[in-house]
C-alpha cells in the first residue's frame, strides 16, 4: 500500500490566495502579482487540488473566499506582515554601524585627547569595536595595516583621504619648582636645561626650531615620544616643548610661552579611499569631527598675553 505524502504549501501559494481574496478576481490578482490571468487560474486550481478543498466561490461578480479560503487568506496576511517586519529589522541592522575598526594613533593623542572620546563613541555605537594600535610610525593603510589613522600632520600622504579635525598648538613648559615666570622670552629660557626630541620621534619642525633658537646645546636629555618628554618635564629635569592638550592636564607643570606658530600642526582623520563608503568608518569620522572641533580653542593652546589665568 502506497502512503500518500502531504504536499506543503509554499509562500507563493499563500501569496496567490491573498491576492485573489484582496482583489476579488483572478484578473485583479494577476495585476498585483504581475503574472497572467491563466497562470493565476492554474495555480489556484493546483492549490485547491492539493488541499482537497474549495477556497473560493465563483460567481459573475468575482471570487468570494469560502471559510477555508478566508482562513488561508488571513494566515497569508499575518505571514506577509511578519515578513515585512523581518525585512525592516534586517535592513535596519545593515544601516546600523557595527563591526571592527582597526585604528592607529600616537600615545600622546590617545592619552591626552582620544581615550575619553573613544569611551563616548563606544557608548553611542556599542556595535562598533575599536582595535587601536599605538605607534609613532604611520601604518601603511594601503596594505590594510590599519583602517584609519588619527595623526598629527601638516602634509598627510596624498594617497589617503581624510578630514582635518583641528589645529594643535605647542608651547614651552616647565616644572613649577623652577620658579619661572610665564611669558619669558626664549632667549631667557635658553639658560635652563632642556629636554629634546630623539631622532626616532621624527619631528623635523621641532628639531629645526630648537636649532634656530640655539637650544640643542642646552639639552640634557632626549627621548623619542611626547609622553616621555612630558614625564621628563614633570619630573623637573628641564624645559620642553609639548602639545598644549597634553601638558595642560599635568598640574605640576606650567605653560611658559604662547603657542609657537611654526610648531602648530594639523590633526587629521585619514583612511584609504576604498573605505570611504563604509558606514562604521564614517560614523567614527563624523563623531570625532564634532567632539574634537568642540575643543578647538583648548587644542590650539592658550595665549598668555590674552589669558588672565592659566588652566
Amino acid at each position: 500500500m502506497t502512503q500518500k505524502t502531504r504536499s506543503h504549501l509554499a509562500w507563493n501559494d499563500f501569496e496567490v490566495v491573498l491576492a485573489i481574496a484582496t482583489a476579488g478576481s483572478l484578473s485583479g490578482a494577476s495585476r498585483v502579482l504581475g503574472v497572467s490571468h491563466a497562470t493565476i487560474f492554474r495555480r489556484l486550481g493546483d492549490i485547491e487540488q492539493r488541499l482537497g478543498v474549495a477556497l473560493f466561490e465563483r460567481s459573475r461578480t468575482g471570487y468570494r473566499p469560502t471559510l477555508a479560503g478566508e482562513e488561508l487568506a488571513e494566515t497569508a496576511r499575518i505571514m506577509d506582515e511578519v515578513a515585512l517586519a523581518a525585512e525592516r529589522k534586517v535592513a535596519g541592522r545593515d544601516l546600523e554601524p557595527r563591526g571592527e575598526i582597526w585604528l592607529t594613533t600616537t600615545d600622546s593623542l590617545l592619552m591626552g585627547l582620544l581615550s575619553p572620546l573613544f569611551t563616548q563613541f563606544q557608548h553611542k555605537y556599542p556595535g562598533i569595536v575599536l582595535d587601536v594600535a599605538v605607534s609613532n610610525q604611520l601604518f601603511n593603510l594601503t596594505r590594510r595595516e590599519a583602517d584609519v589613522a588619527i595623526r598629527p600632520s601638516n602634509a598627510p600622504p596624498e594617497n589617503l583621504i581624510g578630514r582635518p579635525l583641528t589645529a594643535i598648538g605647542q608651547a614651552v613648559y616647565g616644572h613649577r619648582s623652577l620658579n619661572l615666570s610665564p611669558g619669558a622670552s626664549i632667549k631667557t629660557l635658553a639658560s635652563q636645561p632642556w629636554i629634546g626630541a630623539g631622532p626616532r620621534l621624527q619631528d623635523s619642525a621641532l628639531d629645526q626650531w630648537m636649532d634656530n633658537n640655539a637650544l640643542k646645546a642646552a639639552c640634557v636629555y632626549r627621548v623619542d615620544t611626547l609622553v616621555n618628554i612630558l614625564s621628563a618635564v614633570s619630573s623637573g629635569m628641564g624645559l620642553g616643548v609639548l602639545p598644549c592638550y597634553l601638558a595642560d592636564e599635568d598640574p605640576d607643570i606650567i605653560q611658559l610661552t604662547d603657542p609657537i606658530p611654526e610648531l602648530e600642526y594639523g590633526l587629521w582623520f585619514l583612511m584609504h579611499p576604498d573605505l570611504r563608503g563604509v558606514v562604521r568608518i564614517h560614523a567614527l569620522m563624523d563623531f570625532l569631527t564634532e567632539v574634537v572641533r568642540a575643543q578647538k580653542q583648548r587644542l590650539a593652546g592658550y595665549c598668555l598675553t590674552t589669558s588672565t589665568t592659566l588652566p
